[in-house]
């Protein structure tokens, strides 16, 4: 009977213990279908912020286009001549249409980079070519500042073979966030070999230098420098964040040392050669 009753007993555990394994199955099944439910809500929230990066970038470029091209012919005074005031006033309209296009194609890039389209186009160039277009670019711009921006002469550097617009991208970023926090001094754009296989670019600068506990969040979205000069300055904060991600598809890494009141040094290591697989990875 003892036996019988012991039976009886185990018996009832048993499907106790599967009545509340089933309930745990079935709990974690409704978790699982939540969970489910939750990564495509996300996923559908990130597809249309990407979208609405995308088309609101794309529909504030020709306005702005159109602004840029208005300043142009009346600073060239081809419709009449303009007073040293007009002059003023114009440059300032062109200056920030400029701005707001720099804006609006740093969240043209984010859109693209969140939705995976970015597309790597490598090719052979020379170092000194791609100095001489950003020394071009930039030549304006000095006109305007008490900074100095020199590019360093590379030495005994080879082709490489990356994308030469990307890292242009990464370089103009550096230079122009240099130039905003370096009122007078100098600039300074360097390229050496890095153990044979990889080169060190580094922008450097003797401006106003940024906080230890700054420097770890430079490269995350929307993250900008408190001081008194990023109050008068615009931007998206996108900039250095796209630094780092364009750096990661050419197979790369980016990084800062500062040191308050003495300036900083950007630098972004690549390597010499673009490995295929990663192009083939990422076209």
């Amino acid at each position: 009977m003892s036996e019988n009753n012991e039976l009886e007993r185990l018996q009832a555990e048993n499907a106790g213990l599967r009545a509340e394994l089933e309930e745990t199955n079935q709990g974690v099944l409704a978790l699982y279908a939540e969970l489910d439910k939750q990564a495509e809500q996300l996923r559908q929230a990130s597809e249309l912020k990407s979208r609405f990066l995308s088309y609101m970038s794309h529909e504030f470029r020709t306005p702005l286009g159109s602004i840029l091209s208005i300043a142009r012919i009346l600073t060239d005074e081809l419709d009449g001549a303009l007073g040293v005031e007009q002059h003023k006033q114009v440059a300032f309209v062109a200056s920030a249409a400029r701005e707001l296009s720099d804006m609006v194609d740093d969240l043209l890039d984010l859109a693209k980079v969140e939705a995976g389209r970015i597309t790597i186009s490598p090719a052979w160039f020379e170092l000194m070519d791609l100095f001489a277009a950003l020394r071009g670019m930039f030549r304006p711009i000095m006109d305007a500042t008490e900074a100095d921006l020199i590019f360093e002469e590379p030495e005994n550097m080879p082709r490489l073979y990356t994308d030469d617009k990307k890292l242009a991208q990464i370089l103009r970023n550096f230079v122009s966030n240099a130039l905003k926090f370096t009122p007078r001094g100098e600039i300074r754009v360097s390229a050496h070999l890095e153990n044979g296989n990889r080169v060190r670019f580094a922008v450097s600068d003797t401006g106003i230098g940024i906080p230890p506990e700054l420097q770890d969040s430079l490269f995350e979205d929307f993250t900008q420098v408190d001081s008194p000069l990023q109050k008068r300055l615009r931007g998206t904060g996108l900039g250095l964040s796209l630094c780092r991600q364009f750096a990661h598809l050419l197979g790369g890494e980016v990084g800062v040392t500062s040191t308050p009141g003495a300036g900083s040094v950007f630098h972004v290591e690549l390597p010499l050669t673009l490995p295929m697989e990663e192009t083939d990875a990422k076209e």
